[in-house]
């Protein structure tokens, strides 16, 4: 279906770019009866959104002119979460109304105040802004929306999630009632179905999202790997897919900053993106990306709403995301404007069950698998070093000469060899990697590596004792251990799960444990690697002895003893009654008999109800071995 004649400015811009079909959304946005009404949209993150809204609010602005005339006071406002996403949308406005001679002024954090005020000054049409700078021009008398005809909330639900609601009233407050409102989020939950309902006017409900393809050209994966691989699993990731463009999310700026580093120090063109950053930093890391000076961008949550990079074919949650929301809008950078991408998720043992349950919320199907190992990329390299492409592009007669110059100079074996080293010699090498938890074969079949030693044993089963390698933590009995916390802790600092975990030992002074030798490599990493408050080394497996010492050392059930022996009673007592010295146990004082047990016994005693033995009287139909029948 061709896009419907809006205005003829735009329908220009729209063949000059080559937009010949609209997306749902837009198409939602322009059928017939839409033009004057204010519109409640959800569209999920990729669907064309910015272009709807702009060819939406067209009627309202251009009417029947041809362009807009001299700027005053602005005719539309677009508000965004984000100064990225700001800037995206203003770029998007002035190609669609580049024709119709539309002035358009931003106006975001971390820019130029002074320089944007200048602007509002000279006259505008449109004006796209962050609600937190448009509220303090807004204060400082700088932006007049008293001649407003359009309001464009853009991902009103990160807008209220990031705290601006009341940044978004007073400014919603400031137009005119009579304007019409755009609102468009992701979901409709119930605070922006509040806003909408204060702030709309008989609003028509578009429901944009296509719930059985939500997320449809996104190939979704996760990877099991050990909690101190991340950075491993990070590269191996971004050597198997080798994408364009790729980007990772980290929780905190400090793991950007770390992951980051570790990046450029292996070789790749990385930048960064975090909420520390300033405006410049964080538009020359954008620059980087679109130019292609750098492949991949590491950012966090925050500093990544709504980014829209061309050729994004990966993204990599490297740290978990804390929601459905967040899982959903991370992925969405890839898979765009019809292009397939991939999300994988890196996901350590401990955190599987989180991660299983954020894919069961979003609605989506992950395939689970350890991440690329270091043999399966090398053999991706030589698949792509022998991809027919290579030798199907034209070849210039400069390169032809030389080509033919080596030719004669060298043989085809030295040739080849100099080619695959130079081209190896441009790519990060990938890192040796384990995975937790393969898929082993049948029930009770164990597996050998390849030095001979047993592989992972099964759940339940238990470790030999030529499979296994004893460790210590000064852990002890003398600070509650327990292996229903001991076992977990193990876990978090060595980067097992527990069927590598074999018995465990607690003395007053510390705990020995066993590992399973085919762990013992990656455990001893991890706990080198720790941050954890715990000190753990290897130790030999504990004497018979030892354990006897131990389990009677301070038990609970006895104190020191004394020198001659003997066990002392807990409570010391004082002298007998008779005379004597010692801390004996104190006589035994028979309590009296109560006048009716008096009675009971036979011995006559006064008063109270008698507990003698009464004589038997049995039932109605009662005999011997029961009831009778009937």
């Amino acid at each position: 279906m061709p896009f419907p004649a809006v205005h003829p400015a735009l329908d220009r811009a729209l063949a000059n770019k080559g937009y010949a079909e609209p997306t749902p959304v837009q198409a939602a946005v322009l059928e017939e009866g839409h033009a004057t009404r204010d519109l409640l949209v959800s569209a999920q993150t990729g669907s064309g959104k910015t272009v709807a809204f702009g060819l939406a609010a067209a009627p309202t602005l251009l009417g029947d002119r041809p362009t807009f005339g001299p700027g005053g006071a602005p005719l539309a406002l677009a508000i965004a979460p984000t100064r990225e996403l700001a800037l995206q949308v203003a770029e998007e406005l002035r190609w669609l109304y580049a024709d119709a001679d539309a002035k358009i002024a931003t106006c975001v954090g971390g820019m130029d105040a002074r320089r944007e005020a200048r602007a509002l000054g000279f006259g505008v049409h449109i004006v796209v802004g962050t609600p937190g700078r448009l509220k303090d021009h807004i204060d400082r008398g700088n932006l007049d929306l008293s001649q407003l005809k359009v309001a464009v909330l853009d991902e009103a639900d990160e807008m209220l999630d990031m705290g601006f609601r009341e940044d978004l009233e007073f400014i919603l407050d400031q137009a005119p009632a009579e304007r019409r409102t755009l609102l468009f989020s992701a979901t409709i939950a119930r605070d922006i179905a509040t806003l909408a309902k204060r702030y709309q006017n008989d609003a028509v409900r578009i429901d944009a999202t296509d719930k059985s393809r939500q997320h449809a050209d996104i190939e979704y994966r996760a990877y099991r790997i050990q909690p101190n691989e991340i950075e491993h699993a990070t590269v191996n990731t971004l050597r198997w897919f080798e994408a364009g463009r790729a980007m990772v999310f980290c929780s905190t700026r400090d793991s950007v900053r770390h992951l980051q580093s570790s990046l450029l120090e292996r070789g790749f063109a990385s930048v960064s993106l975090s909420g520390e950053m300033g405006q410049r930093e964080r538009t020359e890391a954008l620059q980087a990306l679109r130019d292609g000076r750098a492949r991949v961008c590491v950012a966090t949550d925050v500093a990544a709403r709504g980014l829209d990079l061309p050729d994004l074919g990966l993204v990599i949650h490297a740290e978990l995301p804390v929601n459905r929301a967040a899982l959903l809008h991370r992925s969405g950078r890839t898979g765009r404007a019809g292009k397939k991408g991939v999300s994988v998720m890196l996901v350590p043992h401990s955190r599987r069950r989180k991660a299983e349950r954020l894919l069961a919320e979003a609605g989506v199907e992950a395939q689970w698998t350890g991440a690329p190992t270091f043999d399966e990329i090398r053999k991706a390299d030589d698949a792509r070093l022998l991809d027919p492409v290579h030798f199907e592009a034209e070849v210039s007669d400069e390169d032809m000469a030389v080509a033919k110059r080596m030719i004669a100079e060298r043989t085809p074996d030295e040739i080849a060899a100099a080619l695959v080293r130079l081209l190896r010699k441009e790519q990060p090498a990938p890192e040796e990697l384990s995975d937790p938890a393969a898929d082993r074969p049948g029930k009770r079949e164990r597996v050998r590596a390849d030095d001979g030693t047993a592989a992972q044993p099964w759940p339940g089963e238990r470790l030999q004792p030529d499979e296994v390698v004893w460790f210590r933590m000064d852990i002890g009995r003398n600070k509650n251990a327990d292996p229903k916390w001991l076992i977990p802790l193990i876990c978090r600092v060595g980067g097992v799960s527990k069927p590598q975990i074999g018995s465990i030992r607690t003395f007053p002074e510390e705990t020995r444990f066993e590992i399973a030798k085919t762990h013992e490599k990656a455990f001893r990493e991890a706990v080198a690697a720790s941050s954890e408050d715990v000190r753990i080394t290897p130790s030999e497996a504990p004497t018979p002895g030892s354990m006897k010492a131990a389990k009677f050392a301070g038990h609970k059930s006895g104190g020191p003893r004394r020198d001659d022996g003997e066990r002392p009673f807990k409570k010391p007592y004082a002298k007998r009654a008779e005379g004597g010295e010692g801390d004996a146990r104190p006589p035994f004082k028979k309590k009296p008999w109560a006048p009716h047990a008096d009675k009971a016994r036979g011995e006559g005693g006064e008063g109270g109800k008698s507990f003698a033995k009464k004589p038997f009287k049995p039932k109605p139909g009662f005999k011997k071995g029961g009831f009778k029948k009937g």
